[in-house]
């Protein structure tokens, strides 16, 4: 039943791929990948595979092939990416010595791709159940690892009509899981091989806040400022929110990096800000910025650190399909806010536990919210610090992981 259904969604893919340009991407990038292989492959070295579904999980990732390449020169690395929005923005990517899309799950590419590539050992990010590799990793005897995986009662594993597909599951060798919660689930069907390491994205946010960068630009945005408020990856339901707030207030000045740079999406925030100094980063200079009310980040990799220079954060996606990263923010020490559609991200109900996030429904829960912290700074304080320390306490993963996978 599974192979029907992968051959469908292969049929499926390439007739929507005739209308749609990033599943285009994808298909062609999967056509494509076992000439990439061929090309780039050195059949005398040793591979250890990563698979990512998207950036996020390369993200995860991304601190074990670091650690991995700075102490096992000895091992290559095969990144391998399900989605365009992780292939297309990484393939360039420095950490590994090949990358490409991965083929779609066939029995036959299955065999072709392990039979070409001969890993070491595998690691699959968070989600990642391919059914006919994981299949063929066991019968090759690669020892194949589960990292930061979550899992929850109401996956299909956990099903009745799911238990065929749980199978799948008997083909890894270690699950280094987030929490006690997937331990105990995968207990419920037979899964004894779970380990309890927490989630690697907390020790990436750290590397990331070691790597920052100077931004000079912001620096003139912020130098006369009294507060800053720095908004992540909104989009306009956040904008309409948060916005009408620091209109007419000259005590806070305003950074926003939407998650959708595209003169439209400008435009209408263009539209709530009524009578504030607006400047783009891509079109002003130090001087023109220090001038300004609000700083629009119109462009990609500067985020993490730009939070740096504000005292509250607010991360966008929580009216939409999901909040994005707050981590990013949280571990710069100062407190993060995000709206209802949170339930299913374990950082984010963590930092509402500390109380290092807050979670609010509508205009009026952020307004009560501002002023709140607004009037008393030792709240801010503490909340920040809350955050920050929840950040590094749940550090630590990626070492765990590496020495549960023999590699530390």
């Amino acid at each position: 039943m599974y192979n029907i259904a992968i051959y469908l969604y292969g049929l499926g893919v390439f007739i929507y791929s005739l209308f749609n340009e990033k599943v285009r991407k994808m298909w062609r990038g999967e056509h494509e990948s076992f000439r990439i292989i061929r090309e780039r492959l050195d059949p005398n070295a040793k591979y250890i595979w990563f698979h990512a579904a998207s950036l996020g999980e390369f993200e995860q990732g991304r601190p074990l092939m670091e650690r991995i390449r700075a102490t096992h020169p000895e091992y290559k690395i095969l990144l391998t990416f399900f989605s365009p929005s992780g292939y297309e923005v990484r393939k360039d990517y420095k950490g590994a010595d090949i990358v490409c899309y991965l083929p779609l799950d066939t029995v036959n590419n299955a065999r072709r791709f392990l039979r070409t590539v001969r890993p070491v050992m595998a690691f699959f990010i968070k989600y990642e159940f391919w059914y006919n590799y994981l299949h063929v990793l066991k019968h090759r005897c690669v020892p194949t690892y589960s990292v930061s995986s979550i899992f929850r009662r109401d996956q299909i594993f956990f099903k009745w009509y799911g238990r065929d597909y749980a199978r799948v599951l008997s083909c890894f060798t270690t699950f280094f899981v987030q929490n006690e919660e997937s331990k105990l689930l995968l207990g419920t069907i037979g899964i004894k091989n779970a380990v309890v390491v927490g989630d690697t994205r907390f020790d990436r946010v750290l590397q990331i806040k070691e790597a920052s960068k100077q931004l000079p630009l912001v620096e003139a945005f912020v130098s006369n400022a009294e507060h800053v408020f720095c908004a992540g990856s909104s989009w306009q339901p956040d904008e309409e929110i948060f916005i009408p707030y620091f209109n007419g207030r000259s005590d806070w000045k305003l950074i926003i990096a939407p998650h959708v740079i595209g003169e439209e999406h400008l435009a209408q925030m263009m539209q709530l800000l009524k009578g504030r100094r607006v400047t783009r980063y891509t079109q002003t200079n130090p001087e023109e910025a220090a001038k300004a009310d609000v700083l629009i980040i119109d462009c990609f990799g500067l985020l993490s650190s730009i939070y740096r220079y504000a005292q509250v954060s607010y991360v966008g996606g929580g009216f939409g399909a999901g909040i994005h990263n707050t981590l990013e923010a949280g571990v710069w020490g100062i407190p993060v806010i995000f709206g209802p559609n949170n339930k299913r991200f374990a950082e984010a109900q963590g930092l509402l536990k500390c109380k290092g996030g807050f979670e609010i429904k509508d205009v009026n829960d952020f307004t009560t919210l501002m002023v709140h912290l607004e009037s008393e700074p030792a709240l801010l304080e503490k909340s920040g610090k809350a955050a920050a320390d929840y950040v590094k306490s749940l550090s630590g993963a990626t070492e765990k992981i590496l020495k549960g996978s023999g590699l530390a």
